[in-house]
């Protein structure tokens, strides 16, 4: 019986730590189960911050990497060209108020400047530029004993040469796709940015429309761009101006918050940018209405405008060129005829013929031009003219012929020595006899002109 009772007690214990056993277990199983479905949810989210976590760490490195597309221009640049010449023969009428010889003396030979440049270009970033040059364009000294100094902005009072600010200007690059907006003192669309360099001889003697005091700058606002900017074979440039230049006008003067300068110009290059073509146009008001007084007509408003075309053929080893223009300068002469006094336009015709090119590559070159100037294709023989207009060079009696010829002689890149001919002719349109007629003359230079330039 005792062993029977101890029987029973044992497998009661049994049975209890048995029950006992499979409740823990159960209870285990039941942790270790919801342990294990925590540590897939965090491991779930885990995975899925780590793509975020990485590209945050990779955009943080990438934007700390330098951008080497990019190198920003801090340049000084400079030029300089003159002569020493030997001018042969003076027009004893002293023509030609807008050549760099107007009154130099026959046989007077000397060493001078004729453009001396300083400039600074600086990128703000990527997007804003800003131009800067510094000009003296001096004229020589021509006073003879007793005569009147030269003084002007290239000039000092005490007739040393002197800078100017010729650029001065801000450029918003690519504004939208191929185009630049640019604000400040800047180059004119006129012959600077594309005749002038194809002409390729700034340091021999200007372009045609360039010669005649076409603004080859001025203070304003410009468009410039191309049309298509993969290939850059079809361009304009737009400029609306004060027509002051880097003059500080004065209240009175009419360009001054009165009336602005409109510039525009439209090119296309074609077989590889070797042929060339450009069309450009200005329309510049210059006075308002005039009355009538004792002594002179009414005169309208006054203007001038130009269209000029230009052609090219241009390649390392040859280039030809011509360019053309008409100018109409309203109301800017008075016509007298018989006494009556009228107001008229007149009519300004202009070419130029020219080519350069390579006798020995980059060593020995020569070039040659031909212009012919005609300043009043309405000239009537039987009128008396006064000229009435702000282009201060303007003769509407004097057709000019001009003609420039030499070598290049090239010892390093941009430095050459040019030995040259400069000679311009004078006809007065006048018949022999009539009042104020002047007779057949002209100017002859013989010049060594030097060029160099460096930073660019």
């Amino acid at each position: 019986m005792y062993k029977n009772v101890l029987n029973r007690r044992t497998f009661a214990s049994f049975l209890l730590f048995s029950s006992c056993f499979l409740a823990v277990t159960a209870r285990a199983q039941s942790i270790d189960s919801g342990y294990s479905q925590i540590l897939a949810k965090t491991d779930v989210k885990t995975s899925s911050l780590l793509p975020q976590i990485t590209n945050q760490t990779t955009k943080k490195e990438q934007l700390v990497e330098p951008d080497t597309s990019w190198k920003p221009v801090r340049r000084i640049w400079g030029l300089a060209f003159g002569d020493f010449y030997f001018l042969q023969h003076a027009d004893a009428a002293g023509r030609g108020g807008e050549t760099n010889y107007s009154g130099v003396p026959a046989n007077r030979n000397a060493f001078q400047f004729r453009r001396i440049y300083l400039g600074y270009d600086y990128d703000i970033n990527k997007k804003f530029t800003v131009e800067i040059l510094l000009a003296s364009e001096p004229s020589a000294n021509t006073a003879l004993s007793g005569a009147t100094s030269i003084s002007n902005s290239d000039n000092l009072a005490d007739n040393k040469m002197s800078f100017y600010i010729k650029n001065f200007d801000l450029r918003w690059k690519s504004v939208w796709s191929g185009s630049d907006f640019v604000i400040g003192e800047i180059l004119t669309p006129a012959f600077p940015l594309l005749t002038e360099k194809i002409w390729g001889y700034r340091s021999i003697e200007r372009t045609v429309a360039d010669f005649h005091r076409t603004n080859a700058y001025d203070v304003g606002a410009s468009l410039q761009g191309v049309f298509d900017p993969a290939t850059k074979n079809y361009g304009y440039n737009v400029l609306i101006g004060n027509n002051s230049t880097a003059t500080l006008s004065s209240a009175s003067n009419a360009n001054t918050g009165f009336y602005k300068a409109f510039y525009g110009d439209v090119y296309a290059k074609f077989m590889g940018q070797r042929l060339i073509f450009d069309l450009y146009a200005d329309y510049i008001t210059t006075n308002p209405s005039i009355p009538a007084t004792a002594t002179t007509p009414v005169i309208g408003q006054q203007a001038h405008n130009m269209i000029k075309g230009f052609a090219a053929w241009n390649t390392p080893k040859i280039t030809f060129g011509v360019e053309a223009y008409t100018q109409r300068i309203k109301n800017g002469v008075i016509a007298t005829q018989a006494g009556v006094k009228t107001a008229e336009n007149a009519q300004v015709e202009a070419i130029s013929i020219y080519s350069h090119g390579a006798i020995y590559k980059d060593k020995l070159g020569f070039f040659a031009r031909y212009d012919s100037y005609n300043p009043n294709d309405d000239f009537n023989a039987l009128n008396a003219y006064t000229v009435n207009t702000n282009l201060t060079a303007y003769n509407p009696y004097t057709k000019e012929h001009f003609v420039t010829a030499g070598l290049d002689f090239t010892p390093a890149k941009n430095i050459h020595f040019m030995p040259n001919l400069w000679f311009i002719q004078y006809e007065d349109e006048r018949a022999p006899g009539t009042t104020g007629y002047v007779p057949e003359n002209h100017i002859l230079v013989y010049r060594l002109t030097f060029f160099f330039q460096f930073g660019k």
